[in-house]
């Protein structure tokens, strides 16, 4: 096996324009320019706007496959029904839609490399089909009954716990295993000490000399406020600020009170400073319908002994407060401060302004109308979207949703343009 000196490192870091001198992520390009002439699987873990995307390339280019194709799929963004087409291909009339016979990525990729991104997003029906591939390189299309057989070399990303997601029955422990022959794991920018100045400074360059505008310096104390910065968003977050920076402070010199202004505020770093695991939203759906309908009896029972009783001002601020308590309710992505456990928190305060007489108050609950599940969903989504001024990252961060399914949703609500 060929020794792997630091100047072949370096030349590999310029190639792909990689920045920094840290000690892990020197680490993990050796491990990956030393594993790339060995056909083996490779599992590369890493937080997203790390740049695991870099390594990859890096195995490609050091492999004997370098002459031959190199694709990169992200898995996250392929809808759940397309995806075994997108990879294994499709014979005509095997779906709707379907007019014409498909090559899939690994069909178009053989005898090269193919990366698959985000992996752990992958359908477990899907899961079965590239575990076949990686034991014996066979395949079949969608809709096909013919066995095809594919010479090709996998390497897979993630940003998540692939243990866990084993243990909660997401993944496939045998494909995890077969996956991850070699793992690779690549450092977040926080680890990376002066690695955030050299990139911070890159970045200014880059943009200053792309947009011709005026110089930029950072202070010593501005500097330092960058590495102590925990960036959950990584380099690419870092990118991000820099950017800004440069922009609205061309010409002038950058200190740690002007930087402060465009880092991150606590309430987005505290939605992304960790991976959390994905809630089942589906359940979640659920039990949000089961308390809307446990809500609704409740009014329900309170507005019959308001009948039994009398009109009574208690009762009818009582009933008015619930009425009011059921719009935040039903926006979970709303106010975080909203009790989910306790609806009628408020039920003892008594409004300022009934601006009503009891049995104007009796009709109000009458003629309340519950929102479909969609159009709560779809609320809820149109929420976050615009709190996250469309980011849609931070968004399914925010709804414990994966990337994937709150693609789908926007696309089934129409909501591309907010």
């Amino acid at each position: 096996m060929a020794t792997i000196t630091d100047n072949n490192i370096r030349a590999m870091m310029q190639r792909f324009g990689i920045v920094g001198q840290s000690q892990a992520l020197l680490a993990a390009i050796r491990r990956a320019m030393l594993v790339a002439p060995i056909d083996l699987s490779v599992l590369i873990i890493g937080e997203s706007g790390s740049g695991k995307e870099s390594f990859p390339k890096i195995i490609h280019e050091c492999s004997p496959r370098k002459h031959k194709k190199y694709i990169a799929v992200n898995c996250g963004a392929i809808p759940e029904g397309t995806i075994d087409s997108e990879l294994f291909g499709h014979v005509k009339g095997s779906f709707t839609g379907a007019i014409a016979d498909h090559k899939g990525y690994f069909e178009e990729a053989d005898g090269g490399v193919i990366f698959l991104d985000e992996v752990a997003e992958m359908p477990m029906s899907t899961q079965a089909r590239l575990l076949r591939v990686l034991e014996n390189g066979e395949y079949m299309r969608v809709g096909d009954s013919t066995v095809r057989k594919t010479n090709i070399r996998v390497v897979a990303a993630t940003n998540k716990d692939m243990l866990q997601a084993v243990k909660d029955g997401k993944f496939r422990e045998d494909l995890y295993y077969r996956l991850s022959t070699v793992q690779i794991n690549v450092p977040p920018l926080r680890d990376r000490g002066d690695d955030i100045v050299l990139l911070s400074r890159l970045f200014l360059r880059n943009f200053i000399s792309d947009n011709r505008t005026s110089e930029v310096t950072l202070t010593d104390d501005a500097q330092q406020l960058l590495k102590a910065y925990h960036w959950p968003g990584n380099v690419r977050q870092l990118k991000s600020v820099i950017e800004q920076v440069a922009l609205f402070e061309s010409g002038n010199t950058v200190d740690t009170a002007t930087l402060r202004q465009y880092m991150p505020s606590n309430r987005e770093t505290a939605l992304t400073v960790k991976s959390q695991p994905n809630f089942d939203y589906n359940a979640e759906r659920e039990q949000l319908f089961a308390l809307i309908l446990s809500m609704r009896a409740e009014i329900d029972a309170l507005k019959k002994r308001m009948d039994g009783v009398g009109p009574t001002s208690h009762v009818s601020s009582t009933v008015h407060e619930l009425k009011r308590e059921t719009n935040p309710l039903l926006d979970i992505s709303g106010d975080r401060d909203v009790n989910m456990a306790s609806p009628y928190r408020n039920m003892r305060e008594q409004p300022q302004d009934l601006g009503h007489v009891d049995e104007v108050a009796a009709m109000d609950v009458e003629g309340e109308t519950v929102k479909t599940l969609d159009e709560t969903e779809r609320e809820t989504i149109e929420s976050a979207l615009r709190r996250n001024n469309g980011r849609r990252k931070l968004t399914a961060q925010e709804l414990n949703i994966s990337e994937r399914t709150l693609y789908r949703k926007i696309k089934q609500y129409n909501l591309e343009k907010q």
